[in-house]
């Protein structure tokens, strides 16, 4: 416990004094750096047509250059045609270098012109990281962010909405402060009073009210009661409909949060770090999706499925119930030369064994959750190849998704980019030695007569320098987003890309060297809720005439795609951007500034229309990686007296055992070491030893070992 222990004090002199309302970066991988002589990934498909219907456009010139909008949602939002159509959006700003951090608002009517753009309130408040959610029924807006609204030290999450009468935006009513900080929060480990829920997220579904919408707002935990950052959620929830917001009546705000969540927070013995979003469906169902990392009291690394999918029916008023999967997908160690031994070595100079490497999800802080019109959850995220030993390679880092069914409750990943051959059956994903047939086989490139493994390289972030903020650029400045989908099923996935600026200052390949200070925006766009994700368009300031002298950061999609029409066989949509125009490359705003001077950029709109390629059939067969599954139920109930059921499930039969492990790692009882049938199986555990001793109270583990796979889980024995 130790390590974790100095990790939390240094932890909280970082939330406390550098990083103020920043996130405080931490991952359980450590990067291992090689050279870098791969390549591009070279086109494969067409790259869908496209045209600026607007072309980048300043809105503001602004003195705060560090992730304008909501981490972990969408602050550009189409406005319904039938109320006029155009995008609100939301970001927070400083008109001047010594400026308190605001929060904006802008509209932008059908044409793409800018109508309004000032401050929401008129308060110099130190505002900040705002969201905005656009009611589909009457286009009225209501925009949430957090600040300290009162008298006492801690952050409040505020809250406008705007009576949007007749085309004429900025009519706010009175605020509301929707989340109250300090807030208690009880957990199985004790009640803490402290607890400040910020980083808002705004999402409407349906109400159980009829005639109303409900509109949520979903602040994540700033404060943690463990060895590290564990962001648990806190959710204010409201009805309103048209009339409400435009005779500015005050909603009445309800709450909930994630029990199990609450748990990880305030966990003194394992520490889990949550990276999630919030998203609703149709049908009044509510998900908090995406991954994390669990380490436990001696700084280990937990071995646990990490993809999530937290769940809550009856409109945010039913029972959370969490669904997960491992995200590793397994992959192959090349050799370095034909014939040679694997290409990828451990600290000893040892190749790595197959079955110790595999593509994980990594440096994805900053992901959103979409529902598609097929009421699947989308999650994009980066996935790096990664070892066994807790390491991975920055140089070998991709895009995916993952989909999450909530009818069949399984997981698939897709790629996203680069994608792997259709006809390629050796490989579950795309691998970037391997991309032509015969499957299987490394390729290599021959340099001054000798043969190199040969591959293909990826950096998917704004910015080429991973040093930058003290070796945290690429926790900071991911920033992955996925729009939701339409009823045809068009969606657009938007990242960003600092590949070539990589090579010339980071390899010092001078072929690269007029990329030196570009960032590129990547846009892939799908006709069929991500069975097909397209090439994606590359927008930066060499290759494209409207963005010159733009140096693009913070890139975020509207929401929705907006459907055009039909150009012959294929979908025609209109896709909206919020960017900030990055004077000096690098932010000055967090600490420490990556460079002295605070000279600003400009927040930006722009607007794309795209013709989207031909998609798969609903029902056609879907290639995707099935990722490994949890086997083991966490033990109900929980916590437990006098006795509690640990139930798993067998995919094929096998030899295996189920025991039961106290803090000390110690064997306390054994329920069951033998043969194990296909299918399901429960135990019951009565709070005995191996010789029939009552244990005393406290925190056990419980693991299931089946042929090959070992999953572990945590239970609370209270007498």
């Amino acid at each position: 416990m130790k390590k974790l222990v100095l990790l939390a004090l240094a932890l909280s002199l970082l939330v406390g004094v550098a990083f103020a309302e920043t996130m405080v970066p931490t991952d359980n991988r450590t990067p291992v750096y090689l050279s870098e002589p791969g390549m591009r990934m070279p086109a494969t498909r067409t790259v869908p047509e496209f045209t600026f219907t607007v072309n980048p456009t300043s809105i503001l010139t602004s003195y705060y250059d560090y992730m304008i909008g909501s981490y972990n949602g969408i602050p550009l939002r189409v406005i319904p045609d039938e109320q006029g159509g155009g995008y609100f959006l939301t970001y927070h700003g400083k008109r001047q270098p010594t400026a308190t951090r605001r929060v904006f608002y802008s509209y932008i009517d059908a044409s793409g012109a800018v109508i309004n753009n000032n401050e929401i309130t008129e308060t110099q408040n130190n505002e900040g990281y705002p969201t905005l959610a656009v009611d589909p029924v009457s286009g009225k807006p209501m925009y949430a962010w957090h600040c300290n609204a009162d008298a006492d030290a801690a952050f409040e999450v505020q809250f406008a909405s705007d009576a949007f009468l007749a085309g004429i935006a900025g009519l706010f009513n009175d605020l509301q402060v929707a989340v109250n900080g300090p807030v208690n929060m009880t957990s199985i480990h004790g009640t803490t009073t402290d607890n400040e829920f910020i980083w808002p997220t705004a999402q409407i579904g349906p109400s159980p009210v009829q005639g109303k919408r409900r509109i949520y707002l979903a602040g994540r935990n700033s404060v943690t009661h463990n060895a590290g950052p564990s962001e648990n959620l806190y959710i204010a929830y409201a009805d309103f409909n048209g009339d409400d917001i435009e005779m500015g009546t005050p909603l009445v705000w309800n709450y909930t949060s994630i029990p199990e969540m609450n748990d990880w927070n305030n966990d003194q013995e394992e520490w889990r770090r949550p990276f999630h979003a919030i998203t609703t469906d149709n049908a009044g169902n509510i998900y908090y999706a995406g991954y994390h990392f669990a380490v436990d009291a001696d700084d280990n690394s937990i071995e646990e499925p990490d993809m999530d999918v937290f769940m809550c029916d009856n409109y945010g008023q039913g029972t959370w119930t969490r669904v997960s999967a491992f995200s590793n997908i397994p992959t192959w160690n090349p050799p370095g030369q034909p014939g040679g031994t694997g290409y990828f070595v451990d600290a000893n100079e040892l190749p790595y064994p197959n079955d110790a490497l595999s593509w994980n999800i990594a440096n994805s802080s900053h992901l959103n959750a979409v529902v598609d019109s097929e009421g699947k959850i989308h999650v994009p995220a980066i996935w790096a190849y990664s070892t066994n030993e807790g390491t991975y390679y920055p140089a070998f880092q991709f895009m995916k998704e993952f989909i999450f069914d909530p009818t069949a409750r399984n997981f698939s990943v897709k790629d996203i980019y680069p994608q792997k051959d259709p006809t390629d059956t050796f490989n579950q994903t795309f691998t970037p030695w391997d991309l032509e047939a015969p499957w299987g086989e490394a390729e290599y490139q021959t340099i001054e007569g000798e043969q190199y493994l040969a591959t293909v390289t990826g950096w998917p972030f704004p910015h080429w320098d991973e040093t930058a903020h003290t070796d945290a650029m690429m926790f900071h400045y991911n920033n992955v987003k996925i729009s939701e989908g339409t009823p045809q099923g068009m969606m657009v996935a938007v990242w960003q890309d600092a590949w070539r600026a990589r090579q010339f200052n980071y390899n010092s390949d001078t072929d690269y060297a007029q990329w030196a200070n570009v960032p590129e925006i990547n846009i892939a766009v799908t006709p069929d809720n991500g069975r097909t994700w397209s090439e994606p368009i590359v927008l930066n300031n060499i290759e494209t005439p409207q963005m010159a002298n733009i140096k693009p950061m913070w890139v975020y999609p509207a929401d929705m795609v907006k459907y055009v029409g039909m150009q012959g066989e294929n979908k025609v949509g209109k896709i909206g951007l919020m960017m900030y125009n990055d004077y000096t490359w690098g932010s000055n705003s967090i600490t420490p500034p990556y460079h002295p001077t605070n000279d600003g950029g400009q927040v930006m709109f722009a607007e794309l229309q795209i013709v989207f390629p031909v998609g798969q059939p609903i029902n056609s067969d879907d290639v995707t990686v099935t990722p490994t599954t949890s086997l083991l139920n966490q033990n109900y109930p929980n916590p437990f007296n006098p006795e509690t059921t640990i139930s798993f499930n067998i995919p094929a039969a096998t030899n295996g055992s189920l025991n039961v492990y106290n803090v000390k790692g110690q064997l306390v009882k054994t329920l069951v070491n033998g043969p194990l049938a296909f299918g399901s199986h429960s135990f019951v555990w009565n709070g005995t030893d191996n010789n029939g001793s009552a244990v005393s109270s406290g925190v056990y583990y419980y693991r299931l070992t089946a042929g090959n796979h070992n999953e572990t889980k945590k239970m609370v024995l209270v007498k």
